[in-house]
């Protein structure tokens, strides 16, 4: 029996999903949803292509409620910008979860990701950082750079932005991107200690494999998200950053292990403490975030299956109601 499917181009949705509270909500239902332990979620297929500097990550959860839930293929390969192409795409698979049919497929090449990512950071600002947020410091100069401080603006709406990346004209351009788009003040620091000590909240977005974000540069009343590590390789936070902040709190505890900043802490033998809690548990009012304005908080972002299946369902709901996309019989 034929069934229909439909099919979104990157174009249609852009125009239909934008990085704003809307979004930021949905993701947070995503982790709140994984709070109840009732989300189905299988560990991410991760898989390093060194020859080629890239690497390719695979998603899915099933949310009980959902109509539906996604598989997301997420390829990055970190040398095409030398050849003129982007280093994120991908697509999204919607499934039926009563069927297991093929609903929709989102040809996003990567943007979804990019927005749900970046929603996750706010979700974290939301519930971990300082209530009131002056200064806001970046480190990396690509696009969840970008998104990221966007994101965490829409939640803690702060004048000014730091921003600091190893190349410098980079990080200018980052600056200037950040300052037309949120029309606030923001500038490149070449310092990241300096960073660190005039900001309240910064986010982590680089693909490093050795720490750029040292334990001694904390500071009470200091939040960090760090998303960039989701690869066993990568590292971004100085391991003792981990123990030395008063709250640390993991998007998936069983992800961070393996993929996110806790592995690099567990494999140098620091981490001495109970499990953390997770992002959604704090969200949900069920795990302590910030106790006090003085507390030193860090988020470990590595992604979630369930934030793709939230923002996908999401996805098709504003394009059918914007009567977006082209609908195929198969």
């Amino acid at each position: 029996m034929a069934h229909d499917i439909m099919i979104l181009t990157e174009t249609e949705l852009r125009k239909a999903v934008r990085l704003d509270l809307d979004v930021v909500d949905v993701v947070e239902g995503a982790f709140k949803a994984l709070a109840t332990g009732d989300v189905i979620m299988p560990p991410i297929l991760s898989m390093a292509i060194p020859a080629v500097n890239g690497e390719v990550d695979v998603k899915t959860a099933y949310i009980p409620g959902f109509d539906g839930f996604a598989i997301k293929v997420s390829p990055g390969f970190f040398d095409n910008p030398k050849i003129g192409l982007p280093s994120l795409n991908g697509l999204m698979i919607l499934f039926s979860a009563t069927t297991g049919l093929v609903e929709a497929l989102l040809l996003d090449n990567g943007y979804l990701t990019d927005i749900r990512t970046a929603a996750a950071g706010a979700v974290a600002a939301r519930h971990l950082a300082p209530s009131q947020v002056e200064t806001a410091g970046v480190m990396g100069t690509g696009v969840q750079a970008r998104l990221q401080i966007e994101a965490a603006h829409l939640v803690r709406p702060f004048g000014r932005v730091l921003v600091w990346g190893r190349d410098l004209a980079k990080a200018e351009i980052c600056a200037h991107d950040i300052a037309s788009t949120l029309g606030i003040e923001a500038m490149v620091e070449a310092d990241p200690a300096r960073l660190l000590a005039e900001s309240q909240l910064v986010v982590t977005t680089t693909p490093s494999l050795q720490p750029i974000l040292k334990a001694e540069w904390l500071h009470p009343g200091l939040h960090i998200t760090a998303m960039g590590s989701d690869q066993s390789e990568k590292n971004e936070i100085d391991p003792k950053a981990l123990v030395t902040a008063t709250t640390y709190i993991c998007d998936r505890v069983s992800q961070c292990e393996r993929l996110g900043e806790l592995r690099s802490a567990v494999a140098a033998g620091l981490w001495q403490k109970a499990e953390p809690a997770e992002l959604g548990a704090v969200a949900s009012g069920l795990a302590a975030g910030r106790l006090s304005q003085a507390d030193i908080t860090i988020c470990d972002l590595t992604g979630t299956g369930a934030q793709d299946t939230a923002i996908a369902t999401f996805a098709r709901r504003l394009c059918a109601a914007a009567a977006a996309g082209t609908v195929m019989e198969v």
